[in-house]
């Protein structure tokens, strides 16, 4: 697709390729708002932009499939995103359903292992990715940096984690009320 302003012709297809300013202030801007970078300079942000890559999806495509190698964390630039559990006798559940500025799958970051859950675009998607031997390779290069990023890969995985603790302690309130409630005291 391209499109005609005053006489130049703009290709979308050269854009894609080389991207442009407006794009990577947009994701320094998105990366900032993430908690995993929050607390890098900008010059630190600058070097992340480098690592990242760019991808599109369709509606209805797989960005990957439940036990996938994790091998990247994925920020949404534009569109949604549902995370999906598949079970053994078939059934799925829906964990997640992500927009712009969010991100997944940064567990991959750490340990590389499989995939807990399918991702599939809901709409079309722009996502930025990195991936882990980037990353691995910048922390070798960086380690101040790339300490930072782990560092806050590190709170979202406890934030998430006190979280999921309090969710269960709550649960097992409400089955203790309603156990109570059924059979007495």
């Amino acid at each position: 697709m391209s499109e005609q302003n005053n006489g130049t012709i703009r290709s979308s297809f050269w854009s894609n390729l080389f991207g442009t300013s407006s794009g990577i202030m947009d994701l320094r801007n998105t990366l900032l708002a993430i908690p995993v970078f929050k607390g890098l300079t900008g010059r630190e942000i600058s070097s992340v932009t480098n690592l990242m890559h760019e991808r599109n999806y369709i509606k209805g495509e797989y960005i990957f499939y439940q036990d996938d190698p994790g091998i990247g964390m994925y920020i949404i630039r534009e569109g949604t995103v549902e995370i999906k559990r598949a079970f053994e006798n078939k059934e799925t559940l829906s964990l997640a359903l992500l927009n712009k500025g969010d991100f997944f799958g940064e567990l991959a970051l750490i340990d590389g292992e499989k995939r807990s859950a399918s991702a599939i675009a809901v709409d079309d998607s722009k996502l930025a990715v990195i991936f882990k031997p980037d990353l691995d390779e910048f922390v070798d290069k960086f380690p101040k940096t790339g300490t930072k990023i782990l560092q806050g890969i590190n709170q979202v995985v406890i934030a998430r984690l006190r979280k999921l603790n309090e969710d269960i302690i709550s649960l097992q309130v409400k089955l203790k009320i309603k156990s109570e409630e059924v059979y007495g005291t």
